[in-house]
């Protein structure tokens, strides 16, 4: 399907709309992508997931199995 250069866009929206809905759709990812990060950086300063960091011998990771054993006598 061929566009129409003079006609309607297929979105509907016109040309300066769709430059509008793309200035807001790129700065609220930019504004989640900021978001994210410090979330990261916080639950790393926290509790880090990766060992040996921050002088930790081992992580969250390493004690699954007793999170998980935990849980289940909680159920049972």
């Amino acid at each position: 399907m061929a566009m129409n250069p003079g006609g309607a866009s297929v979105t509907g929206m016109t040309e300066s709309e769709a430059k509008e809905f793309h200035g807001i759709f790129i700065t609220s990812f930019i504004v989640f992508t900021v978001v994210a990060i410090v979330a990261h950086f916080l639950a790393w300063q926290w509790r880090p997931w990766l060992p040996g960091a921050h002088g930790y011998a081992t992580s969250w990771l390493n004690d699954a199995g007793g999170l998980v054993a935990h849980t289940i006598s909680q159920l049972v």
